[in-house]
């Protein structure tokens, strides 16, 4: 004997071995045609037969039920529950086959539009209104269907279809998998073996790889576009009100920057002092006189964190119009947050007459390092005799920042770390800073990489004050209880540099305290903690009565907290960025280009001339700064990377590059 019956949604039909019981409680120990030994119930077998033989039943039904016309089906039915063998004699008459009455189970297991299931084998028809809304669905879902080959068919020919542009990003970087727009791309992207971004680029629905590149950072950093909201910035009424009762500094203000900085957050002074000595003053640009807790603009830097840079431009934290306000651009007097510090003849910094003041600077000039670094050296700052701007004031700047310098030299000894090196590092080291210049040539993009060296007298100048400037600001948080953001740095591995509300010594640049300040225009923290010490200019012991943070307040640990994590997105970013330019530079004037690299450690190496590193496997097992020549090719700018083949390595390992190569986290300011 054969029974019929449904397993996993399927109707089967199986061959009888043995039985047991009877009636209701019948059992069978039987046989499917597949093979697998199954023990079916009374209650769950839809019908039972001893002839046609079991498989040419299933054949024919197969076939027979493809031919069954559901409306009909569904016409002949009745309006109560039914079971199989009553709707075939409808369907089919009193001379129903088995092979029809099987054809029918598999039509009306198939059919849940139609029929309601009510148990084994029976059913009853599912009611007009809801039928003619599920029929409705179906012939929707068929033409998505029909819709979804169209459109995987012109994927695959290297047409983006018209109708799908104007979403193409949100395909790309956020897409609904639901929707037949995302399933014909991966459909096509199944068949051509492609990544949906490959797909893309060669349909043009996107540019390039860098607007990958960049389309997938700004859907996950910036979902609602990077550009600032033209009604955000400060009321100049409101400027005007908080600039009104400063007082203007007696000094004459410079800053150093690159030609390409536009936020210049920063600047020195240097005014010489009656009874002798000087006093350096650091001035740093302040918003956060005009910029409030909570309002409309401390949300704009709360949400962004930090302005993000990446070759060829950057995302700022906060809107032009207001860095217009407050950056330290020369030729009038800005307001800022200065702290003031007095050195003797020798360049000692006396620390006890650390002064902070809120105030308006005069600002005489924006000195620009492409103009000017190549003029100062250790002998024309001494030499009376050259000319050029703040030679004098530089002169003592540099005396002072040695001896600054020196001082935290002996701390990171004294914590157990070597000693950095002062001065211009050698000139095939790889500790260099670069300067991306994208430009476009014939319609095409073209980028030229400039090493320029760390360590300049100028470098030195600037950092080692920024680096005092921090110092101070957290000495003065935490001598007056006031809680803010510091960077600290204690004992070994990837997690020991972090950002805490509560003092803490940052060993590796050799100082008990550092807060970021020095960059109110370019990073949230240093906007918070400006807040805390304009506090503290203004009110002095009674500061944390008035400060927008109070001790152990909770909004602050967490704007630490998201501060670290954004930080540490945006710089990945960069990096990733980078990567991809030197790749361009590495592919944009033929398919291979032969340069040297250095071994860093387990097969990573470094190009000499970019800030590239490439696995090169064959250099794993060689001592680190082991120099090699190798050509590279095979640039893939969507995956970011590179075939690399060693030509020959020189056995001579420069240990002026290996120190050079080893930096610690932080030691810029910046």
């Amino acid at each position: 004997m054969n029974l019929l019956y449904e397993e996993g949604g399927d109707i089967k039909i199986a061959t009888v071995q043995s039985a047991t019981g009877s009636g209701d409680s019948e059992s069978w120990q039987a046989t499917s045609l597949s093979g697998k030994k199954i023990k079916l119930k009374a209650k769950e077998v839809w019908l039972r037969f001893e002839k046609p033989e079991a498989q040419a039943v299933m054949d024919e039904a197969l076939v027979l039920s493809k031919d069954i016309d559901l409306q009909l089906l569904w016409d002949c039915a009745p309006e109560e529950e039914f079971g199989l063998v009553d709707v075939s004699l409808e369907y089919f008459g009193s001379q129903a086959t088995i092979a029809q009455q099987a054809a029918l189970a598999i039509a009306l297991q198939g059919a849940p539009v139609f029929f309601r299931r009510k148990g084994r084998g029976r059913f009853q028809r599912a009611p007009l209104e809801q039928l003619q809304a599920g029929l409705a669905a179906l012939e929707r879902k068929q033409k998505e269907l029909e819709q979804q080959s169209v459109w995987q068919q012109e994927l695959i020919a290297g047409n983006f279809p018209e109708t799908l542009k104007s979403s193409a990003q949100q395909l790309l970087f956020s897409p609904d998998k639901n929707t037949s727009a995302y399933k014909a791309l991966i459909a096509a992207c199944t068949q051509t073996g492609e990544s949906p971004a490959q797909l893309m680029i060669r349909c043009g629905a996107i540019d390039s790889p860098l607007a990958y590149h960049q389309g997938l950072f700004l859907k996950a950093h910036f979902p609602n576009g990077a550009a600032h909201h033209a009604n955000i910035g400060i009321d100049q009424t409101a400027y005007d009100a908080a600039i009104a009762e400063l007082p203007l500094a007696d000094v004459q203000a410079f800053s150093i920057d690159d030609s390409g900085t536009t936020e210049i957050d920063d600047a020195l002074s240097v005014t010489e002092l009656p009874e002798g000595g000087h006093r350096v003053g650091i001035h740093i640009a302040a918003p956060g006189l005009a910029i409030a807790k909570d309002d409309p603009l401390d949300q704009v830097a709360r949400n962004r964190m930090s302005t993000v840079y990446f070759p060829g431009d950057k995302i700022t934290m906060l809107p032009d119009s207001v860095i217009e306000q407050f950056s330290l651009d020369e030729g009038a007097a800005r307001p800022a947050l200065s702290i003031y510090v007095d050195i003797d003849a020798a360049g000692i910094a006396n620390r006890d007459t650390l002064q902070m003041r809120a105030e308006m600077v005069p600002m005489v000039a924006n000195l620009r390092l492409e103009n000017i670094e190549h003029l100062v050296s250790e002998e024309s700052l001494t030499d009376e005799a050259v000319s050029y701007p703040y030679r004098k004031e530089l002169s003592i700047l540099w005396r002072a920042a040695k001896l600054l310098h020196a001082g935290r030299q002996e701390k990171r000894i004294a914590n157990g770390l070597r000693a950095e090196q002062l001065g211009v590092v050698d000139s095939n080291a790889l500790a260099r800073d670069f300067h991306f210049q994208i430009q476009d040539v014939d319609g095409a993009q073209r980028v030229e990489i400039i090493p320029r060296q760390r360590g300049s007298i100028l470098d030195t100048i600037v950092a080692e004050w920024m680096i005092f400037c921090n110092s101070a600001s957290g000495q003065l948080l935490a001598d007056h209880g006031l809680p803010g953001l510091f960077r600290t740095q204690k004992g070994w591995g990837p997690l020991r540099t972090r950002m805490q509300t509560t003092p803490g010594p940052h060993e590796g640049l050799g100082l008990d305290y550092y807060a970021w300040c020095t960059s109110p225009l370019r990073r949230y923290s240093d906007l918070v903690n400006q807040w805390q010490l304009i506090a503290l200019a203004k009110h002095g012991v009674t500061a944390k009565m008035v400060a927008p943070f109070p001790p152990r307040d909770a909004t602050l640990m967490g704007i630490a907290a998201d501060f670290e994590s954004c930080y540490q997105a945006y710089g990945e970013f960069q990096d990733r960025l980078e990567k991809y330019w030197c790749l361009r530079w590495i592919a944009q004037d033929e398919d291979a280009k032969t340069v040297h690299v250095r071994h860093l450690k387990e097969g990573m190496s470094r190009v000499e001339l970019v800030p590239l590193h490439l696995p090169i496997p064959e250099l794993a097992t060689h001592p680190r700064m082991t120099r090699a020549e190798v050509v590279v090719n095979g640039v893939d700018l969507l995956q970011l990377n590179a075939t690399v083949r060693v030509l020959g390595i020189e056995v001579k390992v420069e240990p002026e590059a290996k120190a050079a190569e080893e930096v610690e986290e932080d030691a810029s300011p910046d």
